[in-house]
C-alpha cells in the first residue's frame, strides 16, 4: 500500500512541477557558459516546452514505469526490481520516522520520499553523456561544433524547477501547519510568549514574542526561496564545472570531467537528501504540537 501511494504521489507531483515551470521558461541567450535560462525547444500558444522540462518528464516517466514494474506482481519473497524498490521505500520510511515521528511520518511520507527519489534521479540524469552536449548549434572559427541549444539540460539546473518545488512544499506545509495547530494555535505559535512569566516580566516577553513572531514569518517567507537557490546553486554549479572540464583542453576533454563526474554523482545524492531533510525538519517544527516527545525521537 505504501509503494501505491508514493506512486501515486510521483506522478501527482511530477503534473505539478511541469505545470508550475510552464509558464517561466524562457530562451537562453548565446554564451560560453552553462546558460541561467533553459532553452525552449516548442512553444504552444502560451505554454514552452524547454529542455529542463523535457528531462524531467523522462525522469519522472522512468520513475513511473519502473515503479510499475516493480509492483506489478508483488511476492512474499522479494527479487529484483521488487527488492529495491522495498528496500529504498522502507529505508527512507524509517530514517524519516526516527527523525519527525511515526505520526507525522505517516502523514506526510508520500511527499518527502517522491521529493527525494525524484530530485536524486534528475540530479543523476543530468550527468548522463549526452546532456547538454547534443542539440542545435554552430561550427567555430577552429572547425569545432558549438552547441548553443542543447536538446537536454539538468532538471534542477534551472531556477524554475527548483522555485516550483519549494512553493509545492509551502503550500502543503501550510496545509500541514493549519492541520496540526489549527489557524489559532498557528497565530500562537508564532506570536505567543513561551515560558511561565508573570507580573511586569510577562508583559515584556509578550511585546518580545510579538516582534519575534514578525521576523518568523519573514523567515517562514524567505524557506521557499532558499530551498530553491540552494538546490539550484549546486547543481548549477557542477554543471559549470563539467562544462569548464569538457572545453578547456580538446585534446584532454573526455578525460578531464571525470573526476568531477564522481563527485556530481555524491553531490546528487547529498542536494536531495539535504531538500528532503529541511523539509521534513521545517514541517516537524510546526507540527510538534501533535507529536509526542517519545515519538519525534523514536
Amino acid at each position: 500500500m505504501r509503494n501505491r501511494y508514493l506512486l501515486m504521489s510521483i506522478l501527482g507531483l511530477a503534473g505539478g512541477l511541469l505545470f508550475a515551470t510552464s509558464g517561466l521558461a524562457a530562451e537562453a541567450v548565446e554564451q560560453e557558459t552553462v546558460p541561467l535560462k533553459p532553452a525552449q525547444l516548442v512553444q504552444i500558444g502560451r505554454f514552452a516546452i524547454t529542455n529542463s522540462m523535457l528531462v524531467t518528464w523522462i525522469v519522472a516517466a522512468g520513475i513511473i514505469i519502473f515503479a510499475q514494474i516493480a509492483t506489478h506482481r508483488i511476492k512474499p519473497i522479494p527479487s529484483g526490481a521488487q527488492n529495491f524498490w522495498e528496500w529504498l521505500v522502507e529505508s527512507l520510511y524509517n530514517f524519516l520516522e526516527g527523525i519527525i515521528g511515526r505520526e507525522l511520518v505517516s502523514k506526510t511520507f508520500w511527499f518527502f520520499a517522491t521529493i527525494f527519489i525524484f530530485i536524486l534521479f534528475v540530479n543523476w540524469f543530468g550527468l548522463v553523456p549526452g546532456v547538454g552536449t547534443i542539440g542545435w548549434g554552430h561550427y567555430g572559427p577552429n572547425g569545432t561544433f558549438r552547441v548553443d541549444r542543447p536538446l537536454l539540460r539538468g532538471g534542477n539546473a534551472d531556477l524554475n524547477m527548483t522555485t516550483a518545488m519549494a512553493a509545492i512544499f509551502f503550500v502543503l506545509w501550510l496545509i500541514w501547519a493549519f492541520q496540526a495547530q489549527g489557524v489559532g494555535g498557528f497565530l500562537k505559535h508564532l506570536f505567543a510568549p513561551k515560558g511561565e512569566t508573570t507580573g511586569v516580566i510577562r508583559i515584556l516577553m509578550a511585546i518580545i514574542f510579538f516582534m519575534v513572531g514578525w521576523l518568523e514569518i519573514i523567515s517562514i517567507l524567505f524557506r521557499p526561496v532558499s530551498l530553491s537557490f540552494r538546490l539550484f546553486g549546486n547543481i548549477y554549479a557542477g554543471e559549470s564545472i563539467l562544462e569548464a572540464m569538457s572545453t578547456m583542453n580538446q585534446w584532454l576533454s573526455w578525460l578531464l570531467p571525470i573526476p568531477f563526474y564522481f563527485m556530481e554523482l555524491l553531490v546528487g545524492i547529498v542536494q536531495a537528501l539535504v531538500f528532503m531533510l529541511l523539509t521534513a525538519v521545517f514541517t516537524m517544527l510546526i507540527a510538534q504540537h501533535d507529536e509526542s516527545h517519545g515519538h519525534a525521537h523514536a
